[in-house]
């Protein structure tokens, strides 16, 4: 097995007397993409941005590579240098064009040279079809046009792990095929993710490992074949039996 890029430990997090995640465990390989399922509110986005430090949690323990994210001395900027996140809405800069959104955070942040930056930038966003739109301003982009520019503008920052928080749940469904093309490419290169997803077709294609969550429990792991052909859990049986 790969080395361990993010490792969660017994994780709970709770909103006043809400407890949303409750005692999760869950490991991330290099090179591996794991997809979270489970209805809304069973606490995929909250793991996510636990992993990203966006949220303290109460009890259990996060370590990126080996190092403790939990310690109350770590510093979280430095830590999303390594983490790159995606969120359902895009979070582009609406004053900047498209390349300037992409250039920001490796020469404001890493202090790269803006020049090698922007070659990266350009290729990046070659790669998915829209360099020609470099200059133009988010305003003028679709909506899935729109996130692909949001998940070059993490990958251009080399993260060790990205992280996608629904990224397909905003757009008018003719426009998820593209965004959901540009995953399944990073994947096949080896970009390691953490998904969290109501895309099932996509998450039975594209993960190493399938996560079920139901009411902040990580009710059931294993690989797509496992979890969508034979749940072990009657919840997994039941929850995928609506969504289907």
């Amino acid at each position: 097995m790969s080395e361990v890029v993010l490792d969660m430990e017994s994780v709970v997090k709770r909103f006043g007397e809400n407890e949303v995640l409750k005692g999760v465990s869950l490991q991330l390989h290099r090179h591996e993409v794991v997809c979270l399922i489970g209805a809304s509110g069973s606490g995929k986005s909250t793991l996510l941005r636990c992993a990203n430090l966006l949220e303290t949690i109460e009890e259990g323990r996060i370590t990126l590579f080996g190092q403790e994210l939990t310690d109350p001395r770590i510093d979280p900027d430095l830590v999303r240098r390594h983490i790159g996140m995606v969120f359902q809405s895009y979070n582009l800069f609406p004053h900047l064009d498209v390349l300037e959104n992409v250039v920001l955070g490796p020469v404001r942040a890493l202090k790269r040279d803006r020049t090698e930056v922007e070659g990266e930038a350009l290729a990046l966003l070659d790669r998915i079809g829209l360099k020609e739109r470099a200059h133009d301003y988010p305003e003028r982009l679709s909506g899935g046009q729109q996130q692909r520019v949001a998940i070059v503008r993490s990958l251009a920052m080399r993260p060790a792990l990205l992280l996608l928080d629904e990224v397909t749940s905003a757009l008018d469904p003719t426009l998820v095929g593209e965004v959901l093309d540009l995953l399944v490419d990073l994947a096949h290169q080896g970009t390691t993710m953490l998904i969290a997803t109501h895309e099932m077709n996509f998450a039975r294609d594209v993960a190493h490992q399938v996560v079920y969550l139901d009411a902040g429990v990580l009710v059931e792991q294993g690989t797509p074949e496992e979890i969508f052909t034979n749940p072990r859990h009657h919840s997994t049986r039941n929850f995928l039996q609506r969504v289907r």
